[in-house]
């Protein structure tokens, strides 16, 4: 990533859908379908398409790719973002990052990562990037 590195901060909203579900045991995979809205630095929408695998004992893991759509800092235009997630009860890692190459507008040569929290039920995200 380029020295330039800017920060976006705020928060967003999550509608989750089940696309498909399926269980053998204690382990279920599903296909799922979600919708976001943005607020703050980034104010838009996306759309997620996601696949997950896991547990009943809370282990698991999930791949998405996200496609965003908004203004980011007064630029407008849309990224792409790979999700990769895993968990066990004592842990959980999350690796959020922009697609090198996919993006648009003004927003075209985008880079970057992003670090997701949940804190008492609200959804925040902080985007570290820049352009190249």
């Amino acid at each position: 990533m380029a020295d330039n590195k800017l920060i976006a901060k705020g928060t967003f909203e999550v509608e989750m859908k089940p696309v498909t579900q399926d269980k053998a045991g204690d382990i279920t995979t599903g296909q799922y379908s979600i919708e976001k809205k943005f607020a703050g630095d980034l104010e838009g929408t996306s759309k997620v398409d996601m696949l997950a695998i896991g547990s009943d004992n809370g282990s698991g893991t999930y791949v998405a790719l996200e496609q965003v759509n908004g203004t980011l800092n007064g630029k407008s235009g849309s990224f792409a973002l790979t999700h990769i997630g895993n968990r066990n009860k004592t842990s959980a890692e999350l690796i959020v990052t922009i697609v090198p190459g996919c993006s648009t507008g003004d927003l075209e040569g985008l880079e970057g990562k992003m670090t997701i929290n949940i804190v008492d039920k609200k959804h925040l995200y902080e985007l570290e990037y820049s352009f190249v």
